[in-house]
């Protein structure tokens, strides 16, 4: 967990590999029912078609539904989920069915101003999804090369720094008190500094939950 550019996509990727598991996001999961047409994925089209917010029992459904179907008997990795105290009530009843729980809930931490610089910085691919900084890039036009494809790399308007500063203030509103809620409960909640070099970072969320979660 942690605010819009906080490194949870990129983090969690890395503690993936390095634990042998799959990582799922709920954006992942969307997009992939969406394409294989399951119920659900066309429940979920027509709320984002729609531009509204794809409700809390679809989301929990295509959790259950993703666990189900994917070999996650080792373990997996919620990249960005839950978001809201519902859905964190609502997967401790998914994993409850599946006589399961969460080991930790890590927070990554990183100040606000590097966060709107972070976010005002990423483009990203509109063919192969990829996502770079403007330093990777050496520009910070859109337009640049993808160095994955080729395609032009675009700017999301979510990225730019008025809409960062509105998304924060929405994540300070409704997802930090989910980390309150799981601080209340029997969950660790394991606290990493997401400022410095990606490397660095795993590094320190490797050792905090080696040691403060007995992963």
């Amino acid at each position: 967990m942690g605010p819009p550019g906080a490194g949870k996509g990129t983090q969690g990727a890395r503690l993936a590999e390095w634990l042998g598991v799959p990582r799922f996001s709920t954006g992942d999961m969307l997009r992939e029912a969406r394409r294989a047409g399951t119920e659900l994925g066309e429940r979920a089209r027509r709320y984002m078609d729609a531009g509204e917010l794809v409700p809390d029992e679809v989301i929990l459904g295509l959790i259950d539904e993703t666990l189900r179907g994917a070999d996650a008997s080792r373990g997996f990795i919620l990249d960005g989920f839950p978001r809201t105290e519902a859905q964190a009530e609502g997967l401790g009843d998914v994993l409850e069915r599946r006589g399961e729980s969460l080991d930790a809930v890590v927070d990554l931490q990183v100040p606000e101003e590097e966060l709107i610089r972070r976010l005002s910085a990423r483009r990203v691919c509109p063919e192969c999804g990829a996502v770079w900084s403007a330093e990777e890039l050496e520009s910070d036009e859109e337009g640049v090369p993808c160095p994955e494809c080729s395609a032009g790399v675009e700017q999301r308007e979510d990225d730019r720094p008025e809409t960062v500063r509105r998304r924060l203030e929405v994540h300070r509103t409704q997802t930090a008190p989910v980390l309150a809620w799981y601080a209340a409960s029997d969950v660790p909640v394991v606290t990493v500094p997401g400022t410095g070099p990606v490397s660095q970072v795993q590094r320190r969320l490797r050792e905090r939950l080696t040691e403060g979660a007995g992963t």
